[in-house]
């Protein structure tokens, strides 16, 4: 071998302090490196606190397209629907728990009779559009087509129809999470107890279990609105009303035929049909 080729094999590490050196950058470098490269990547995400895009009013804005999706107030809210027991309790029972104005009476298999043999389509129909002193849907207006179908199918099962209870509509999984969260949501707050629920609405009672009969009139009920029907009435003064609406008086039952309601709730609906012929 050649004196040259033996120069080119040579290491240029000669002496214990160029070891110690070469060792030291073969650390120092690579870290040094890494750091760079870091402040590279970060340097347009630097938040400042005094910015005015990080003011709470921006931060609000820009979050909020995900806190509706999450709490779904993007979309409508999404009703729970009732069971035929719970709108005949609450609307029907003031007309058909007496069989007022020829309405057939609950359970009463020869006054319903003549209603089965129409067919469970037929009947339906006749409750969601109304007959004679029954106004649509009851009087319950807010009620919707399965609701109304389930009351009748209560109904006419109690006497010995054999109607089947229509299903309610399958909802999407986004909305049956939602569902599911409101009514933990609702049940966790105060706002859902009766005390946190504010000042009674009577127009709301009146419109949803009132109306089957001081709408129309039934029964000889005061026609929401006519002074002069009301006039014998208020002769006696409201707190008699009041407590006429509580207890029931000849065809009206007890709390309008609707025994969810509060006392609260009687009260309010009676003033709001009172303050309509004042």
């Amino acid at each position: 071998m050649s004196a040259k080729e033996d120069h080119a094999h040579e290491s240029f590490i000669k002496t214990p302090k160029q070891l110690v050196v070469v060792v030291v950058l073969a650390f120092v470098v690579p870290i040094l490196l890494i750091v760079l490269i870091s402040q590279l990547v970060t340097s347009g995400r630097v938040y400042d606190k005094n910015s005015p895009a990080m003011s709470d009013a921006e931060i609000a804005k820009r979050i909020r397209p995900v806190a509706d999706a999450n709490s779904g107030a993007s979309g409508p809210a999404i009703a729970t629907l009732k069971s035929g027991e719970e709108i005949y309790k609450s609307v029907c029972t003031a007309c058909h728990a007496t069989g007022v104005s020829k309405a057939p009476k609950f359970g009463d298999r020869r006054d319903w009779a003549p209603h089965l043999r129409k067919g469970q389509k037929s009947l339906v129909q006749t409750a969601i559009k109304g007959e004679g002193a029954m106004p649509p849907r009851g009087g319950a207006s807010n009620l919707s087509n399965i609701e109304v179908e389930r009351a009748v199918v209560y109904m006419a099962n109690a006497a010995g129809a054999g109607f089947r209870e229509p299903a309610a509509p399958a909802a999407p999984p986004q909305a049956a999470t939602q569902q599911a969260a409101h009514m933990s949501m609702a049940a966790a707050s105060p706002a859902a107890s009766p005390a946190a629920a504010g000042k009674a609405d009577g127009k709301k009672v009146y419109e949803t279990t009132c109306i089957a009969c001081h709408g129309t009139g039934v029964a000889n009920a005061p026609k929401f609105g006519d002074k002069k029907a009301w006039t014998p009435h208020l002769a006696h003064g409201v707190e008699h009303l009041h407590e006429n609406a509580l207890k029931g008086v000849r065809a009206m039952p007890p709390r309008g035929g609707n025994l969810t309601l509060s006392d609260a709730e009687v009260k309010a609906a009676v003033d709001y049909m009172v303050g309509a012929v004042k």
